[in-house]
């Protein structure tokens, strides 16, 4: 297999694709950061505006294997171009009136198109690049999403701060708009089952069965704690309300950092590249606890935070491009699926302790959580000698057939 040339069109498309994830992260995050603005408008509590993050999720999470089977056999231009479409209305729709209700059924709209999106992105992505390249342009994809904390949540956040969170949504839908021309105009209309890209390299039912488990918990422990940084920043750590957006920034920047070593681990070093990040996650989240009152301490962690958690579905998205039992788009789906459960436990979990532990608490019970979903990565993903580490397999060397299994 030669692979597919690289040329300045498919890194366009590339690039729309990276923008859509960009535009998606956004949104889906968005509330995290105007917690308080939205709760004071729509005159509704903070564990209110949370279940925006909770329903988003749970959406994601129920809808993206059962929709991706639904539309798999539509070209994957048709498809993300669609989806974009969907997302720009249904957000423009959203936040030009009613109130919490109109919200949070918008929101839901915009999460069954992303309940597609994340499960035909990356093997869109894959596809218009050669098998060697597979790891980076999953990294290309996800670091689109990177970018979002970096200028999206906090250019979108003191956006809505100086004008209100509806103007704030409406920025947002504008760019999706510029994203979908981009699919539209330069991804090619390949079938979802053509090309190297459409199943597992490297089939692995049992390492795909422990992926999935790893994600659920980890992102559940993440989002416990990451719902609810703005409330932990501004009332535990004591940093002024304006500061909220340059601390995202911080995160943000770290992301694009930890999208390019996901990057080059995941072509080269695939144990690590799982292990790292979840392993940082642990130790980040139960810092952040023990440091609340430290505002120097909060900013490095909350930075270091930012670099691992892009990690985690850069580095493990490209595992099941590599071990997926079947079709690589809907082993993607419920990638997806384990993730977005992740979010939407994680935000309900950190809502409910919310009054018993306060925000603080929080960090300790999703700290404790990410040790867990470490520890079962670290013992039950046993390396085999000369397999498990090895740098490129077989199938990023473009030779079929010979490819190797990340863990067994």
């Amino acid at each position: 297999m030669s692979g597919t040339p690289t040329n300045a069109r498919n890194v366009a498309a590339l690039g729309a694709l990276m923008l859509a994830a960009f535009c998606y992260l956004t949104v889906e995050v968005l509330p995290v950061g105007l917690l308080p603005v939205i709760a004071e408008d729509l005159g509704v509590s903070l564990s209110a505006v949370g279940m925006l993050v909770t329903g988003y999720g749970l959406t994601v999470a129920i809808f993206s294997l059962p929709l991706t089977r639904l539309l798999r056999g539509v070209p994957r231009r048709h498809l993300i171009t669609g989806l974009l479409i969907v997302f720009v209305v249904s957000t423009a729709v959203t936040v030009t009136g009613g109130g919490y209700p109109v919200l949070l059924g918008g929101r839901v709209v915009t999460a069954l198109s992303q309940s597609v999106f994340w499960a035909v992105a990356a093997p869109a992505a894959t596809a218009l690049f050669a098998p060697r390249l597979r790891g980076r342009a999953v990294a290309a994809v996800f670091g689109g999403s990177s970018l979002a904390p970096v200028l999206g949540v906090p250019a979108a956040t003191w956006l809505g701060q100086q004008a209100g969170w509806r103007v704030a949504f409406l920025a947002v839908a504008g760019l999706a708009l510029v994203a979908t021309a981009g699919v539209a105009l330069l991804l090619p209309t390949s079938s979802p089952g053509a090309g190297h890209a459409a199943v597992g390299s490297a089939p692995d039912p049992r390492s795909f069965r422990l992926l999935l488990v790893v994600v659920a918990i980890t992102i559940t422990g993440v989002f416990t704690a990451y719902t609810y940084l703005t409330p932990y920043l501004t009332e535990v750590a004591g940093f002024a309300a304006g500061s909220v957006s340059f601390i995202l920034m911080a995160y943000g920047v770290a992301g694009l950092g930890g999208v390019a070593v996901a990057g080059y681990l995941s072509d080269r070093a695939p144990r690590t590249s799982v292990l790292l990040p979840v392993g940082l996650l642990a130790v980040i989240s139960l810092g952040l606890w023990l440091a609340a009152h430290q505002q120097a301490a909060v900013i490095v962690l909350v930075s270091l935070w930012g670099f691992a958690l892009p990690q985690v579905p850069s580095a493990f998205q490209s595992r099941v491009l590599v071990i997926a039992p079947g079709a690589t788009d809907m082993a993607s789906a419920m990638l997806s699926s384990a993730f977005n459960l992740g979010i939407a436990g994680g935000a309900a979990l950190g809502g409910a302790l919310l009054p018993h532990g306060g925000v603080r608490g929080d960090y300790l019970i999703g700290g404790l959580l990410v040790a867990v979903a470490f520890a079962v990565l670290a013992i039950f993903s046993r390396p085999v000698r000369g397999t498990a580490l090895a740098p490129v397999t077989a199938v990023e060397k473009d030779v079929p057939g010979e490819s190797r299994r990340p863990w067994p």
